[in-house]
């Protein structure tokens, strides 16, 4: 077999690793297995792409390996640091971080690709230097984007958004200034055009992302990372490698889909994600929740909270961000076990976009040890709410907002929601009254059923472990 049929043969074998790695992640159960195959697949598509680049390289294979090895030890080197450093708060900020390294990876391969490409004509020129431009206009788009998604998860920029006068018909405008480009571009190319187009794409993707409020960034993340993996596509075309075609379809599909999945589950347009305009309507007013007048709240103490634990036959536990900051997750999850030791049925009831980043409160539950079985949808523990005795909120706020439903000019309006308040009582574990990430006040608070119990979730949850 030829050293070229190996790594087609290497790279096929790669791929089909990526998809059962899609597959395993999909479910608790297999996520070990899913990521221990997505491992495998990358590690046989490095060596085979090394092995091509030793043996295409004008500067000598022992010099080529040599730089291989110094970018992947590097590269190696942040990554464990990262890893080993990195909270589970800290994921989404460092996931879009991550996104923005792909858009520009992307960048600088559609230009390294113009000033290198081998010479072509006719057709199939216009084409290369078309998948030129999509690369470069997608990779400054996920760049910029991921940028200032990070900023607004990690709080360096305000998550309220950005409200430029005629912003749709600016975003438009982008789109058909960058096609015309690209056409003149596919007919004569040259280097300015292509800073113009990347130029154009780091502002649009500053734009698209800037425009989005903060409660709404769990599917922008989603969404950044299909981004990302139509950028690593086009990298792809542009550098002649099958692997990095499909594994960036891979990942530009699944994270589409989760994206169309998660606006579903909000009440959201998925294409007026794409655009850059949901979530950006007024956080002012009397709609937003702000200025209304809902009462006095009460509180409540971990002892007495401990009581109604006592009496209950049935508890709904809906974590949120704020069991993430607290790191709750595994007092959280002895409480849990204690009560279901005590003959209580415990279920904990998980949103879509709970916490800043898709499946963030499932991971946080299943490295506590929380079974499956008990870690149930929105729509799953929903109908069930009425007749549960108590629900305890930890560190969630605007996942379980009644104003979503109550009050049109929210701008939170239309996004379904945990009905806690259906419940007999509801205990939520707040360290303050302030609003949630969306900036929106929550009526939840204020209910007659609701009682308030302040503090750090963490020492909260043990006081109650405690007072068992």
């Amino acid at each position: 077999m030829t050293l070229n049929a190996t790594v087609q043969v290497a790279y096929i074998l790669a791929a089909l690793l990526f998809i059962a790695a899609l597959a395993g992640l999909s479910r608790h159960e297999t996520a070990k297995r899913g990521n221990r195959f997505g491992i495998a697949g990358m590690t046989i598509a490095v060596v085979a792409t090394a092995v091509v680049a030793v043996r295409d390289s004008s500067r000598g294979a022992l010099l080529t390996l040599l730089l291989i090895a110094v970018a992947m030890a590097i590269g190696a080197s942040i990554g464990i640091w990262r890893a080993r450093k990195v909270q589970m708060t800290g994921m989404p900020e460092l996931i879009a971080m991550l996104h923005s390294f792909v858009g520009l990876a992307a960048v600088l391969v559609g230009f390294n690709t113009y000033l290198e490409h081998e010479p072509l004509s006719g057709g199939e020129l216009r084409i290369h230097l078309v998948e030129i431009v999509l690369g470069v206009f997608v990779g400054a788009v996920t760049l910029t984007g991921s940028i200032i998604a990070w900023g607004k998860l990690s709080a360096r920029i305000s998550s309220a958004p950005l409200m430029l006068p005629h912003r749709h018909l600016l975003n438009l405008l982008v789109l058909i200034v960058t096609l015309a480009l690209t056409i003149w571009f596919a007919v004569s190319p040259s280097l300015v055009l292509l800073l113009i187009v990347a130029v154009i794409a780091l502002a649009f993707g500053l734009h698209l992302v800037a425009s989005i409020g903060g409660g709404d960034m769990p599917v922008v993340i989603s969404m950044l990372n299909s981004y990302s993996g139509w950028a690593a596509a086009f990298a792809g075309f542009m550098l002649g490698n099958d692997l990095l075609i499909v594994t960036g379809a891979l990942v530009g599909s699944s994270g589409a889909f989760l994206s169309y999945l998660m606006c579903k589950g909000m009440n959201r347009s998925f294409f007026s994600v794409i655009a850059g305009g949901f979530g950006a309507g007024s956080t002012t007013g009397a709609g937003s929740g702000n200025s209304t007048e809902y009462g006095e709240h009460r509180e409540i103490t971990a002892d007495q909270t401990a009581e109604l634990l006592r009496q209950a036959t049935s508890v709904v536990i809906t974590p949120g961000y704020g069991m993430a900051v607290a790191q709750a997750q595994h007092p959280v999850a002895d409480l849990a076990a204690r009560l279901r030791a005590n003959g209580t049925q415990v279920r904990f009831g998980i949103h879509p976009v709970a916490g800043r980043l898709p499946g963030h409160m499932n991971v946080l539950l299943a490295e506590a040890r929380v079974p499956y079985d008990i870690v149930l949808e929105m729509d799953e523990i929903n109908g069930d709410l009425a007749g549960t005795d108590v629900v305890l909120v930890i560190g969630a706020n605007d996942t379980v907002n009644p104003a979503a439903l109550d009050e049109p000019g929210s701008p939170i309006a239309g996004m379904p929601v945990l009905h806690v308040w259906d419940a007999r009582d509801v205990v939520v574990f707040k360290r303050s009254m302030a609003t949630g990430y969306a900036g929106v006040q929550n009526p939840l608070f204020f209910k007659d059923n609701s009682q308030m119990l302040f503090g750090d979730a963490k020492d909260r949850v043990e006081d109650i472990l405690r007072a068992l």
